[in-house]
């Protein structure tokens, strides 16, 4: 950015010097005949500061839209989720280990939610994938994990392990989803989800129902020979 400032400067200065040399030709009719090659060097020195100026605007922009998302992430790995009654934990704690995804909206939404998540829970496990939900309503959703004779206990178990996270300090979740939506031209009552990487950064958003089918396409299994090499590939959802 400072090489962009510098050719600002310099054009900028390059077109005060020809404006004086224009206003002196222009004064002396003697000196006609070089408003031509003036005119000429001035579009050049402030053809020069707009494309400049613009570069710097553009690069500046991203920079300050990397330093928030950053910012944002910061504040998302700080967040607090319960495991279970007797453990709390912090967002940063599963990086690494797991891709969480936090869905958001009313308790018939994250209800919704949870059925359709049930075909894929197996998949979705084997993916790291951890589920969040926050019902924004103050409803308790309707996720039932009870056993029946025609199930297999062990696959209600692991759905139970999907789904087992629960938000701590609800409030401060509501206002980190609240500025996100903000950012993303999201109405504040939307119900959405967001998937986030191994690494904790956001990996995509979207409203409505998370792709549960979409996660399993796209996301390498975390065990097995083949984890430690895929990890860095998450996919596109």
């Amino acid at each position: 950015m400072f090489f962009y400032v510098a050719f600002i400067a310099s054009g900028s200065l390059g077109g005060l010097i020809a404006l004086t040399q224009l206003t002196a030709a222009l004064a002396n009719s003697s000196r006609a005949a070089q408003v031509p090659d003036i005119l000429y060097g001035l579009g050049i020195d402030f053809g020069a500061v707009a494309i400049f100026a613009f570069l710097y605007s553009r690069e500046r922009n991203a920079k300050n839209a990397q330093l928030a998302r950053l910012s944002r992430e910061e504040s998302l790995s700080n967040l607090r989720l319960r495991v279970d009654e007797e453990r709390v934990i912090a967002v940063s704690a599963l990086r690494g280990l797991a891709r969480l995804v936090i869905i958001s909206g009313p308790a018939s939404f994250i209800s919704e939610a949870f059925q359709s998540s049930i075909p894929f829970s197996e998949a979705l496990l084997d993916r790291g994938v951890l589920v969040v939900p926050i019902a924004t309503d103050g409803n308790p959703p309707a996720i039932s994990f009870e056993e029946s004779s025609e199930e297999d206990p062990a696959l209600v178990r692991r759905r139970r392990r999907l789904w087992q996270l629960t938000p701590l300090y609800s409030s401060e979740w509501s206002k980190w989803l609240d500025e996100q939506k903000k950012m993303a031209n999201v109405a504040v009552d939307s119900p959405v989800y967001l998937s986030l990487r191994m690494d904790g950064r956001v990996r995509g958003s979207g409203v409505g129902s998370p792709p549960w089918n979409a996660f399993v396409a796209q996301l390498p299994p975390v065990k097995g020979i083949w984890s430690g090499l895929l990890d860095g590939m998450d996919g596109r959802v």
